[in-house]
Protein backbone atom coordinates (compact mmCIF):
# COMPACT_ATOMS: atom_id res chain seq x y z
CA UNK A 1 0.00 0.00 0.00
CA UNK A 2 1.60 3.08 -0.46
CA UNK A 3 2.76 5.32 1.91
CA UNK A 4 0.05 8.46 2.55
CA UNK A 5 3.24 10.32 3.76
CA UNK A 6 5.59 9.98 0.69
CA UNK A 7 5.32 12.79 -1.58
CA UNK A 8 2.78 13.03 -3.82
CA UNK A 9 3.92 12.67 -7.78
CA UNK A 10 2.64 14.13 -10.82
CA UNK A 11 2.50 12.35 -14.30
CA UNK A 12 1.65 15.66 -16.00
CA UNK A 13 4.80 16.93 -17.90
CA UNK A 14 5.18 19.68 -20.23
CA UNK A 15 2.03 21.43 -18.72
CA UNK A 16 2.68 25.50 -18.30
CA UNK A 17 3.18 26.43 -14.85
CA UNK A 18 0.48 29.21 -13.80
CA UNK A 19 2.04 33.28 -13.36
CA UNK A 20 4.57 33.85 -10.65
CA UNK A 21 2.89 34.01 -7.16
CA UNK A 22 3.09 36.37 -4.81
CA UNK A 23 3.78 34.89 -1.09
CA UNK A 24 0.79 35.99 0.68
CA UNK A 25 -1.53 36.35 -2.10
CA UNK A 26 -0.95 33.69 -4.92
CA UNK A 27 -3.14 33.50 -7.92
CA UNK A 28 -7.10 34.58 -7.96
CA UNK A 29 -9.08 31.63 -6.71
CA UNK A 30 -10.93 30.27 -9.55
CA UNK A 31 -13.09 27.11 -8.22
CA UNK A 32 -14.40 25.91 -11.49
CA UNK A 33 -11.43 25.86 -13.19
CA UNK A 34 -8.02 25.66 -11.09
CA UNK A 35 -4.65 26.21 -13.13
CA UNK A 36 -3.24 22.67 -13.46
CA UNK A 37 0.09 22.63 -11.71
CA UNK A 38 2.71 20.63 -13.46
CA UNK A 39 6.18 20.40 -14.67
CA UNK A 40 7.94 21.71 -11.69
CA UNK A 41 12.09 22.48 -11.67
CA UNK A 42 14.30 20.03 -10.23
CA UNK A 43 13.63 21.80 -7.18
CA UNK A 44 9.84 22.12 -6.93
CA UNK A 45 7.95 19.59 -5.47
CA UNK A 46 4.92 18.45 -7.66
CA UNK A 47 1.23 17.75 -6.66
CA UNK A 48 -1.30 15.24 -7.61
CA UNK A 49 -4.64 16.12 -9.31
CA UNK A 50 -7.42 16.61 -6.83
CA UNK A 51 -9.31 14.57 -9.71
CA UNK A 52 -6.62 12.26 -10.53
CA UNK A 53 -5.68 10.77 -7.59
CA UNK A 54 -7.16 7.28 -6.82
CA UNK A 55 -8.75 7.14 -2.65
CA UNK A 56 -6.21 5.46 -0.56
CA UNK A 57 -7.10 2.35 1.51
CA UNK A 58 -6.69 3.43 4.92
CA UNK A 59 -5.41 1.31 8.06
CA UNK A 60 -8.71 0.61 10.38
CA UNK A 61 -8.70 2.17 13.52
CA UNK A 62 -8.46 0.55 16.87
CA UNK A 63 -11.36 0.04 19.00
CA UNK A 64 -8.91 1.48 21.58
CA UNK A 65 -8.81 4.94 20.28
CA UNK A 66 -11.98 5.53 17.99
CA UNK A 67 -14.62 2.86 19.23
CA UNK A 68 -17.83 4.41 19.71
CA UNK A 69 -16.42 8.26 17.93
CA UNK A 70 -18.88 8.58 14.59
CA UNK A 71 -18.45 11.12 12.39
CA UNK A 72 -20.69 13.67 12.94
CA UNK A 73 -22.30 12.72 9.54
CA UNK A 74 -21.70 9.23 9.22
CA UNK A 75 -19.01 6.30 10.19
CA UNK A 76 -15.31 7.30 10.48
CA UNK A 77 -14.60 5.04 6.95
CA UNK A 78 -16.77 7.45 5.55
CA UNK A 79 -15.79 11.36 4.28
CA UNK A 80 -19.03 13.40 5.02
CA UNK A 81 -17.22 16.08 2.44
CA UNK A 82 -17.47 13.72 -0.66
CA UNK A 83 -16.54 10.28 -1.97
CA UNK A 84 -15.38 7.76 0.69
CA UNK A 85 -11.99 8.84 1.09
CA UNK A 86 -11.64 11.90 0.23
CA UNK A 87 -10.84 13.90 3.37
CA UNK A 88 -8.28 11.71 4.13
CA UNK A 89 -6.30 11.60 1.36
CA UNK A 90 -6.93 15.37 1.11
CA UNK A 91 -5.21 15.38 4.52
CA UNK A 92 -2.59 13.12 3.26
CA UNK A 93 -1.64 15.73 0.81
CA UNK A 94 -1.64 18.47 2.83
CA UNK A 95 0.44 16.17 5.35
CA UNK A 96 3.15 15.65 3.02
CA UNK A 97 3.30 19.05 2.32
CA UNK A 98 3.84 20.60 4.87
CA UNK A 99 6.49 17.68 6.15
CA UNK A 100 8.45 18.94 2.62
CA UNK A 101 9.05 22.24 3.69
CA UNK A 102 9.62 22.30 7.83
CA UNK A 103 11.42 19.63 9.36
CA UNK A 104 8.77 19.16 12.43
CA UNK A 105 10.15 17.51 15.95
CA UNK A 106 7.89 14.38 15.59
CA UNK A 107 5.55 12.00 13.14
CA UNK A 108 2.54 13.20 15.96
CA UNK A 109 3.52 16.79 15.76
CA UNK A 110 3.31 17.03 11.92
CA UNK A 111 -0.02 15.26 12.60
CA UNK A 112 -1.33 17.89 14.50
CA UNK A 113 -0.02 20.83 12.51
CA UNK A 114 -2.05 19.23 9.48
CA UNK A 115 -5.00 19.28 11.73
CA UNK A 116 -4.43 22.72 12.92
CA UNK A 117 -4.42 24.09 9.41
CA UNK A 118 -7.78 22.31 8.38
CA UNK A 119 -9.73 23.16 11.45
CA UNK A 120 -8.52 26.80 10.89
CA UNK A 121 -11.53 26.13 8.02
CA UNK A 122 -14.44 25.37 10.52
CA UNK A 123 -13.58 27.80 13.02
CA UNK A 124 -16.62 29.91 12.88
CA UNK A 125 -18.43 26.86 13.87
CA UNK A 126 -16.32 25.49 16.83
CA UNK A 127 -16.31 25.68 20.27
CA UNK A 128 -12.53 26.44 21.39
CA UNK A 129 -10.03 27.60 18.89
CA UNK A 130 -6.83 25.91 20.03
CA UNK A 131 -3.85 28.20 19.84
CA UNK A 132 -0.68 26.73 18.47
CA UNK A 133 2.56 27.77 20.13
CA UNK A 134 5.76 27.16 17.97
CA UNK A 135 8.53 27.22 19.80
CA UNK A 136 12.07 26.75 19.98
CA UNK A 137 15.39 27.27 22.24
CA UNK A 138 17.30 29.61 20.10
CA UNK A 139 17.04 31.06 16.01
CA UNK A 140 17.30 29.03 12.97
CA UNK A 141 15.01 25.86 14.42
CA UNK A 142 12.38 26.86 11.52
CA UNK A 143 9.64 28.82 13.37
CA UNK A 144 9.46 31.52 10.70
CA UNK A 145 9.51 28.54 7.91
CA UNK A 146 6.16 27.44 9.52
CA UNK A 147 4.42 30.20 9.73
CA UNK A 148 4.96 30.91 6.19
CA UNK A 149 3.79 27.61 5.08
CA UNK A 150 0.53 28.38 7.51
CA UNK A 151 -0.14 31.50 6.00
CA UNK A 152 -0.07 29.97 2.85
CA UNK A 153 -2.96 27.16 3.71
CA UNK A 154 -5.13 28.55 6.74
CA UNK A 155 -8.44 30.35 6.72
CA UNK A 156 -8.00 33.97 6.04
CA UNK A 157 -4.28 34.58 7.56
CA UNK A 158 -3.29 37.90 9.15
CA UNK A 159 0.12 37.53 9.84
CA UNK A 160 1.46 40.11 12.83
CA UNK A 161 4.57 41.29 14.96
CA UNK A 162 3.81 44.50 15.68
CA UNK A 163 0.34 45.09 15.47
CA UNK A 164 -1.85 47.22 17.26
CA UNK A 165 -4.26 45.25 19.85
CA UNK A 166 -6.94 47.59 18.61
CA UNK A 167 -6.62 46.58 14.91
CA UNK A 168 -7.02 43.03 16.30
CA UNK A 169 -9.68 43.96 17.68
CA UNK A 170 -11.89 45.36 14.89
CA UNK A 171 -10.95 42.60 12.28
CA UNK A 172 -12.30 40.09 14.55
CA UNK A 173 -15.68 39.21 13.72
CA UNK A 174 -18.32 36.61 12.44
CA UNK A 175 -15.90 34.75 10.52
CA UNK A 176 -12.35 35.49 12.45
CA UNK A 177 -8.67 35.71 10.49
CA UNK A 178 -6.23 33.14 11.85
CA UNK A 179 -3.69 34.93 13.25
CA UNK A 180 -0.37 33.81 13.39
CA UNK A 181 2.21 36.18 15.77
CA UNK A 182 5.84 35.70 14.59
CA UNK A 183 8.28 36.96 17.32
CA UNK A 184 5.71 36.47 20.28
CA UNK A 185 8.71 37.30 22.67
CA UNK A 186 7.86 40.87 21.94
CA UNK A 187 4.53 40.23 23.33
CA UNK A 188 5.14 38.20 26.20
CA UNK A 189 8.96 39.14 27.07
CA UNK A 190 10.81 41.96 29.08
CA UNK A 191 10.11 44.40 25.99
CA UNK A 192 6.41 43.82 26.34
CA UNK A 193 6.33 47.36 27.27
CA UNK A 194 1.93 48.08 26.45
CA UNK A 195 0.84 44.85 24.68
CA UNK A 196 -0.99 43.74 27.85
CA UNK A 197 -4.23 44.32 25.73
CA UNK A 198 -3.09 42.08 22.79
CA UNK A 199 -1.82 39.45 25.65
CA UNK A 200 -5.21 38.96 27.04
CA UNK A 201 -6.69 39.13 23.56
CA UNK A 202 -4.93 35.90 23.05
CA UNK A 203 -5.78 34.23 26.26
CA UNK A 204 -9.66 35.11 26.08
CA UNK A 205 -10.04 34.30 22.36
CA UNK A 206 -9.62 30.93 23.01
CA UNK A 207 -13.05 30.38 23.51
CA UNK A 208 -16.05 31.68 22.25
CA UNK A 209 -18.27 34.50 23.61
CA UNK A 210 -15.23 35.68 25.85
CA UNK A 211 -15.46 39.50 24.60
CA UNK A 212 -13.06 42.66 25.35
CA UNK A 213 -15.27 45.69 26.54
CA UNK A 214 -13.96 49.03 24.98
CA UNK A 215 -15.10 52.27 25.30
CA UNK A 216 -15.40 53.55 21.43
CA UNK A 217 -16.63 55.95 19.28
CA UNK A 218 -17.18 59.36 19.77
CA UNK A 219 -20.02 59.01 22.13
CA UNK A 220 -17.27 56.68 23.99
CA UNK A 221 -20.10 54.22 24.37
CA UNK A 222 -19.45 50.75 25.85
CA UNK A 223 -18.28 48.28 22.56
CA UNK A 224 -18.36 44.35 23.24
CA UNK A 225 -15.35 43.47 20.95
CA UNK A 226 -15.09 39.95 20.16
CA UNK A 227 -11.90 37.90 20.93
CA UNK A 228 -12.46 34.41 19.28
CA UNK A 229 -10.13 33.11 16.87
CA UNK A 230 -7.46 30.97 16.30
CA UNK A 231 -3.87 31.65 16.44
CA UNK A 232 -0.19 30.71 16.04
CA UNK A 233 2.64 32.17 17.71
CA UNK A 234 6.43 31.59 17.13
CA UNK A 235 9.06 32.21 19.26
CA UNK A 236 12.44 31.61 21.29
CA UNK A 237 11.48 30.22 24.41
CA UNK A 238 8.43 28.72 25.79
CA UNK A 239 5.46 31.58 26.01
CA UNK A 240 3.76 32.10 29.24
CA UNK A 241 1.62 29.45 30.90
CA UNK A 242 -1.63 30.53 30.28
CA UNK A 243 -1.31 30.34 26.49
CA UNK A 244 1.10 26.84 26.42
CA UNK A 245 -2.31 25.69 28.41
CA UNK A 246 -4.45 26.69 25.74
CA UNK A 247 -2.26 25.82 22.93
CA UNK A 248 -0.62 22.35 20.80
CA UNK A 249 2.90 23.01 21.23
CA UNK A 250 5.22 22.08 18.75
CA UNK A 251 9.22 22.32 20.02
CA UNK A 252 10.62 23.23 17.21
CA UNK A 253 14.62 21.25 17.04
CA UNK A 254 18.12 22.93 14.44
CA UNK A 255 17.91 20.36 11.23
CA UNK A 256 20.54 17.45 11.74
CA UNK A 257 23.23 17.60 8.55
CA UNK A 258 21.19 14.94 7.37
CA UNK A 259 17.46 16.04 7.67
CA UNK A 260 16.92 17.69 4.04
CA UNK A 261 13.81 19.96 3.28
CA UNK A 262 12.75 21.36 0.01
CA UNK A 263 13.52 25.22 -0.22
CA UNK A 264 10.07 27.52 -0.05
CA UNK A 265 10.10 29.74 -3.54
CA UNK A 266 6.80 31.28 -4.31
CA UNK A 267 7.14 30.33 -7.78
CA UNK A 268 5.90 26.43 -7.03
CA UNK A 269 5.32 26.71 -3.39
CA UNK A 270 2.59 29.08 -3.00
CA UNK A 271 0.19 27.59 -6.40
CA UNK A 272 0.91 24.05 -4.46
CA UNK A 273 0.15 25.27 -1.04
CA UNK A 274 -2.95 27.47 -2.31
CA UNK A 275 -4.74 24.56 -4.33
CA UNK A 276 -4.46 22.58 -0.88
CA UNK A 277 -6.11 25.80 0.59
CA UNK A 278 -8.86 25.80 -1.36
CA UNK A 279 -9.14 21.97 -1.61
CA UNK A 280 -9.48 22.32 2.28
CA UNK A 281 -12.15 25.12 1.90
CA UNK A 282 -14.65 22.97 -0.46
CA UNK A 283 -14.53 20.15 1.87
CA UNK A 284 -14.96 22.10 5.14
CA UNK A 285 -16.70 25.26 4.81
CA UNK A 286 -19.79 23.08 3.66
CA UNK A 287 -19.06 21.56 7.24
CA UNK A 288 -19.49 24.34 9.64
CA UNK A 289 -22.86 24.04 10.33
CA UNK A 290 -22.35 20.33 11.28
CA UNK A 291 -19.66 20.35 13.69
CA UNK A 292 -21.30 22.94 15.28
CA UNK A 293 -22.95 20.33 17.15
CA UNK A 294 -20.20 17.50 16.92
CA UNK A 295 -19.20 15.95 20.38
CA UNK A 296 -16.48 13.65 19.63
CA UNK A 297 -14.71 11.33 22.23
CA UNK A 298 -11.49 12.34 23.44
CA UNK A 299 -8.29 10.73 24.66
CA UNK A 300 -8.04 13.30 27.42
CA UNK A 301 -10.44 16.12 29.52
CA UNK A 302 -10.53 19.06 30.70
CA UNK A 303 -8.59 22.04 29.43
CA UNK A 304 -6.70 19.61 26.88
CA UNK A 305 -9.79 18.26 25.45
CA UNK A 306 -11.26 21.39 25.02
CA UNK A 307 -7.62 22.57 23.12
CA UNK A 308 -7.74 19.33 21.12
CA UNK A 309 -11.36 18.89 20.06
CA UNK A 310 -11.66 21.20 16.85
CA UNK A 311 -8.06 18.67 15.56
CA UNK A 312 -10.43 15.45 16.35
CA UNK A 313 -13.16 16.60 14.46
CA UNK A 314 -11.44 17.18 11.74
CA UNK A 315 -10.06 14.12 11.41
CA UNK A 316 -13.46 12.44 12.24
CA UNK A 317 -14.66 13.73 9.25
CA UNK A 318 -11.86 12.53 6.91
CA UNK A 319 -12.09 9.04 8.52
CA UNK A 320 -9.62 6.73 7.18
CA UNK A 321 -6.82 6.38 9.80
CA UNK A 322 -7.18 10.11 10.68
CA UNK A 323 -9.44 9.72 13.43
CA UNK A 324 -6.37 6.87 15.52
CA UNK A 325 -4.30 8.85 14.15
CA UNK A 326 -5.37 12.59 15.74
CA UNK A 327 -6.29 11.20 19.51
CA UNK A 328 -2.31 8.86 19.22
CA UNK A 329 -0.98 12.60 18.82
CA UNK A 330 -3.34 14.07 21.07
CA UNK A 331 -2.30 11.48 23.89
CA UNK A 332 1.51 11.96 23.37
CA UNK A 333 1.75 15.21 22.81
CA UNK A 334 -0.38 15.65 26.36
CA UNK A 335 2.04 13.45 28.38
CA UNK A 336 4.77 15.35 26.98
CA UNK A 337 3.93 19.00 28.02
CA UNK A 338 2.63 17.39 31.44
CA UNK A 339 6.72 16.20 31.43
CA UNK A 340 7.38 19.27 30.72
CA UNK A 341 5.60 21.29 33.07
CA UNK A 342 7.02 19.05 36.31
CA UNK A 343 10.35 19.79 35.33
CA UNK A 344 9.40 23.42 35.04
CA UNK A 345 8.23 22.98 38.15
CA UNK A 346 11.28 21.37 39.47
CA UNK A 347 13.26 24.47 38.49
CA UNK A 348 11.12 26.77 39.66
CA UNK A 349 11.70 24.97 42.94
CA UNK A 350 15.14 25.09 42.97
CA UNK A 351 15.01 28.82 42.24
CA UNK A 352 12.98 29.53 45.45
CA UNK A 353 15.14 27.52 47.70
CA UNK A 354 18.33 29.21 45.84
CA UNK A 355 16.67 32.58 46.93
CA UNK A 356 15.97 31.26 50.76
CA UNK A 357 20.07 30.30 50.90
CA UNK A 358 21.68 33.56 49.82
CA UNK A 359 18.62 35.24 52.16
CA UNK A 360 19.67 33.02 55.18
CA UNK A 361 23.47 33.51 54.69
CA UNK A 362 23.38 37.55 55.42
CA UNK A 363 23.10 38.10 51.65
CA UNK A 364 26.80 37.06 50.19
CA UNK A 365 27.38 37.93 46.78
CA UNK A 366 28.51 34.85 45.95
CA UNK A 367 28.41 31.15 46.89
CA UNK A 368 30.62 28.02 45.58
CA UNK A 369 29.03 25.62 44.06
CA UNK A 370 29.79 23.22 47.17
CA UNK A 371 28.28 25.34 49.71
CA UNK A 372 25.16 25.61 47.91
CA UNK A 373 24.82 21.72 47.32
CA UNK A 374 25.47 21.03 50.67
CA UNK A 375 22.30 23.63 52.23
CA UNK A 376 19.95 22.15 49.49
CA UNK A 377 20.47 18.66 49.89
CA UNK A 378 19.81 19.12 53.92
CA UNK A 379 16.68 20.32 53.46
CA UNK A 380 14.64 17.35 54.57
CA UNK A 381 11.71 18.85 52.65
CA UNK A 382 13.16 19.53 49.38
CA UNK A 383 13.57 17.31 46.54
CA UNK A 384 17.32 17.56 46.01
CA UNK A 385 18.46 14.71 48.24
CA UNK A 386 17.21 12.10 46.42
CA UNK A 387 17.40 14.07 42.89
CA UNK A 388 18.80 11.75 40.03
CA UNK A 389 20.32 8.34 42.02
CA UNK A 390 22.78 9.81 44.17
CA UNK A 391 21.04 13.34 45.27
CA UNK A 392 21.47 16.61 43.63
CA UNK A 393 25.24 17.14 42.19
CA UNK A 394 27.08 20.14 40.78
CA UNK A 395 26.48 18.63 37.57
CA UNK A 396 22.83 18.79 37.76
CA UNK A 397 22.40 22.01 39.73
CA UNK A 398 24.22 23.42 36.68
CA UNK A 399 21.99 21.77 34.16
CA UNK A 400 18.42 22.84 35.83
CA UNK A 401 19.68 26.32 36.08
CA UNK A 402 20.93 26.52 32.45
CA UNK A 403 17.46 27.63 30.78
CA UNK A 404 17.43 31.04 33.12
CA UNK A 405 21.04 32.04 31.92
CA UNK A 406 23.09 30.85 34.97
CA UNK A 407 26.02 29.20 35.04
CA UNK A 408 28.83 28.68 37.93
CA UNK A 409 31.81 30.56 37.01
CA UNK A 410 35.41 30.83 38.92
CA UNK A 411 35.44 32.93 41.85
CA UNK A 412 37.86 34.37 43.84
CA UNK A 413 37.45 34.76 47.71
CA UNK A 414 39.21 37.27 49.78
CA UNK A 415 41.24 34.56 51.39
CA UNK A 416 42.85 34.10 47.96
CA UNK A 417 41.22 30.67 46.81
CA UNK A 418 39.77 30.74 43.62
CA UNK A 419 36.51 27.96 43.26
CA UNK A 420 33.44 27.60 41.23
CA UNK A 421 30.50 29.63 42.54
CA UNK A 422 27.60 31.80 41.95
CA UNK A 423 26.87 34.89 42.33
CA UNK A 424 23.43 36.42 43.78
CA UNK A 425 23.20 38.68 40.62
CA UNK A 426 22.94 35.88 38.26
CA UNK A 427 19.86 34.96 39.44
CA UNK A 428 18.08 38.60 39.87
CA UNK A 429 16.51 38.04 36.45
CA UNK A 430 14.95 34.53 37.14
CA UNK A 431 13.68 35.77 40.40
CA UNK A 432 12.18 38.05 39.16
CA UNK A 433 10.00 36.11 36.36
CA UNK A 434 9.83 33.02 37.71
CA UNK A 435 9.17 33.80 41.90
CA UNK A 436 8.34 37.53 41.74
CA UNK A 437 6.69 36.82 45.46
CA UNK A 438 10.15 36.49 46.45
CA UNK A 439 11.87 39.14 44.57
CA UNK A 440 11.18 42.01 46.48
CA UNK A 441 12.68 40.29 49.55
CA UNK A 442 16.24 40.28 50.63
CA UNK A 443 19.14 42.76 50.22
CA UNK A 444 18.87 43.09 45.91
CA UNK A 445 18.79 46.39 45.52
CA UNK A 446 21.66 48.09 43.39
CA UNK A 447 22.57 44.63 41.86
CA UNK A 448 22.96 44.55 37.84
CA UNK A 449 20.65 42.29 36.69
CA UNK A 450 22.90 40.20 34.90
CA UNK A 451 26.85 40.01 34.66
CA UNK A 452 28.60 40.48 31.24
CA UNK A 453 28.37 36.84 29.46
CA UNK A 454 31.87 34.96 30.46
CA UNK A 455 33.21 37.77 32.60
CA UNK A 456 33.54 36.52 36.73
CA UNK A 457 31.14 38.53 39.63
CA UNK A 458 33.06 41.20 41.27
CA UNK A 459 34.89 40.16 44.29
CA UNK A 460 32.27 40.32 47.01
CA UNK A 461 32.52 43.05 50.12
CA UNK A 462 32.86 40.44 52.78
CA UNK A 463 34.61 37.39 53.46
CA UNK A 464 33.18 33.58 52.71
CA UNK A 465 34.04 30.43 54.58
CA UNK A 466 36.04 28.20 52.27
CA UNK A 467 34.65 25.43 53.50
CA UNK A 468 30.88 24.17 54.13
CA UNK A 469 27.89 26.98 55.13
CA UNK A 470 26.80 24.83 57.68
CA UNK A 471 26.84 21.04 58.74
CA UNK A 472 29.19 18.34 57.63
CA UNK A 473 31.20 18.74 53.89
CA UNK A 474 28.83 18.54 51.23
CA UNK A 475 28.76 15.59 48.38
CA UNK A 476 31.46 14.51 46.21
CA UNK A 477 31.66 16.32 43.11
CA UNK A 478 30.34 13.87 40.64
CA UNK A 479 31.04 14.50 37.33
Amino acid sequence: MKDPTSPATSKASGVAWPPIAVPGQGLPRDREARPAIGGPPSDAPSLSSRDSRPAETSAPTTASDSAGVPAPDGPESQDSGGPAGEGSALLDDLRTAIGRYVVLPSDEALTAVTLWVAASHIQPGLQHAPRLAVVGPTKGCGKSRLLDVLYETVHQPMMTVNTSPAVVFRVIGKNPPTLLVDEADTIFGPKAGDKEDLRGLLNAGHQRNRPAWRISGPEHKPTAFPTFAMAALAGIGDLPDTIMDRAIVIRMQKRKPGERITPFRSRYSVPELHALRDRLADWLVPQRGTVAGAVPKMPVEDRAADTWEPLVIVADLAGGHWPARARAACLAMTRNEVVQDEQTTLKTRLLRDIRRVFDQEGGREALRSQDLLAVLIQDAEAPWAEYGTKGLNAYHLANLLRDFGVSPANHRFENGRQAKAYARNQFVDAWARYCPDLASSGPTAGVPARPTQGRPPAPPSGTLPTGPLSGPAGPRHTR
